[in-house]
């Protein structure tokens, strides 16, 4: 299978920079082909501005979803942005790679999304009516493919549990699993998070890399998260609100987007 790994970190020889060798080194030796977009070593461009735009006027008011469906319809999105977008095309895997800072995304890796998922690629894509609200959570292009997320986290494990004071690792990257994942199709892995990222030695990262390597290798028969299909009927279109009685009992907040809970 063909696997693209995004990799956001700007020290290559970071905890970050060391997973991401062993990823491509386990999914190499396992006959995959490979692709990495080393974000910082791109210098990519993280701002949508209107440089991305070239066809805008420039007295136009820039709406980005419009000026992104009108670039992207005409085949006039800029190189960079198109050279990303046929990489996930390609891909049948996809990794992002990027340590967890305040609790979200590094600012390139947010940008590299604001700006490859363009209208018409990503979103805004399918029939949007009182029978269907698009072809999103669960459909859309890059459906078919898997996706999922290598984290780091400089916290303890405990830290990031149901009762500690970071909140659930789930809760954490809910956001980017359901949000930026499953909306576009993919099927989504639960994530591989390595905790206290800055106190590993030498000892200790030789189990993480062995904890990797065996995760790697079952990618293809991991259980996905079992996230809801927005058109498989769980949810009234158009105001896309799940249906009552098919939480389970108690369930509340992001668990209710997630089948059986």
């Amino acid at each position: 299978m063909n696997t693209l790994i995004v990799f956001a970190h700007p020290e290559p020889r970071s905890l970050c920079g060391a997973l991401r060798d062993e990823t491509v080194a386990a999914l190499a030796a396992q006959g995959h082909a490979v692709a990495v977009s080393d974000l910082y070593a791109m210098n990519w461009t993280a701002a949508v501005d209107r440089a991305d735009f070239p066809d805008l006027a420039p007295e136009a008011r820039l709406r980005v979803p419009a000026a992104s469906g009108q670039a992207a319809a005409a085949g006039r999105l800029t190189e960079d942005v198109v050279a990303e977008q046929a990489k996930l095309l390609w891909a049948d895997q996809l990794i992002l790679l990027f340590p967890l800072w305040w609790f979200g995304l590094p600012a390139i890796l947010k940008g590299w999304i604001d700006r490859v998922y363009a209208h018409g690629f990503a979103y805004g894509v399918g029939e949007h009516s009182d029978r269907r609200w698009g072809d999103r959570y669960g459909e859309g292009r890059l459906a078919g493919r898997r996706a999922m997320l290598i984290v780091t986290a400089g916290g303890w494990e405990e830290h990031y549990s149901a009762r500690g004071i970071n909140g659930p690792i789930d809760d954490l990257l809910f956001p980017i699993q359901h949000g930026i994942l499953h909306y576009p199709g993919y099927t989504v892995l639960p994530p591989f998070v390595v905790y206290r990222a800055d106190g590993l030695d030498a000892a200790a990262f030789a189990a993480v890399a062995e904890r990797l390597r065996d995760r790697l290798s079952a990618l293809a028969t991991t259980p996905p998260i079992p996230f809801r299909r927005q058109n498989g009927g769980d949810y009234l279109i158009p105001g896309m609100q799940l249906r009552p009685g098919l939480e389970a009992p108690g369930a509340r907040g992001f668990a209710l987007h997630r089948d059986g809970t």
